[in-house]
């Protein structure tokens, strides 16, 4: 019994829904771009231990500020894991993240490393600061760049491809922040978000995920096709509702879920793209 408690404070301490969402992504992308069962596997295991690694890091080096706010959904504040072992798990996954990434060759490795880097900088340092934004930027547009260079020839992924990923993440900042911004203002977290407020976070974040949408159908050669119409016009759409609800102020629930809505559309046109 004590053993599953633990599996699950490790699972919850790793932001489980993130990490399968991205790791799954991967994956998806290695099927479509022909990677095979093997390439695959690599790609998605690889991404795997260093999501793992990325959201065991941000609890443990957020643990006295989640204690101070009293969080009990935090395993490390419920006593559910010594703070040492979860250090240490975290450093041990971006170890095997790192070697599992040379199954896709070493400049794929490298483009994961790099990927790595700037989301545990952001971990350590960066969420404080005005250039918050950059490590999602430069993390989920080498996340496309990871799995096409594991190919034969090692190719460089299509522009739209980089940019779609780039603007995809910038978006998420924005939008992921919004219900924790008073929260964390109260704890000196002041990224970029939080200083342009949650209104024009909101707008921010609708617009670069919009802009994704277009990215995403017009980049590639060839029409857009049904798919593309669509994720292009919800894209669109939301960017005006979320305006406008920004402009009146309030909850902002709304354009949280709106833009959630409108990622899970970019995703699944970035696969069928």
């Amino acid at each position: 019994m004590r053993g599953v408690r633990t599996l699950r404070a490790y699972l919850l301490a790793a932001h489980a829904g993130p990490t399968v969402a991205v790791t799954a992504v991967t994956g998806l992308l290695a099927l479509d771009v022909g990677r095979g069962p093997g390439g695959i596997a690599w790609a998605a295991s690889a991404m795997f231990a260093g999501q793992l690694s990325v959201g065991w890091s941000n609890d443990w080096i957020d643990r006295d500020r989640d204690r101070e706010a009293a969080r009990q959904d935090k395993p490390l504040v419920r006593r559910d894991l010594p703070d040492r072992a979860l250090g240490r798990a975290a450093l041990i996954a971006l170890a095997v993240a790192l070697a599992l990434s040379f199954g896709s060759g070493w400049r794929a490795a490298a483009a994961h490393a790099v990927a790595l880097g700037a989301a545990w900088s952001y971990n350590i340092v960066l969420k404080r600061t005005p250039v918050s934004v950059v490590p999602y930027v430069v993390a989920f547009g080498l996340l496309p760049a990871f799995v096409v260079l594991g190919l034969p020839g090692h190719p460089w992924p299509a522009w739209w491809l980089v940019a779609a990923g780039s603007l995809l993440g910038a978006g998420a900042h924005f939008v992921n922040v919004l219900p924790d911004l008073a929260d964390d203002a109260l704890f000196g977290i002041r990224g970029l978000p939080h200083r342009l407020g949650a209104q024009t976070s909101a707008v921010t974040g609708a617009l670069l995920l919009a802009a994704a949408a277009v990215v995403l159908a017009l980049g590639p050669p060839g029409p857009p096709g049904v798919a593309g119409w669509l994720c292009l016009g919800l894209g669109i759409a939301v960017a005006a509702v979320v305006t406008a609800v920004a402009a009146r102020g309030g909850d902002q629930r709304l354009p949280f879920r709106l833009c959630l809505a409108v990622a899970a559309a970019d995703v699944l046109l970035l696969i069928l793209r």
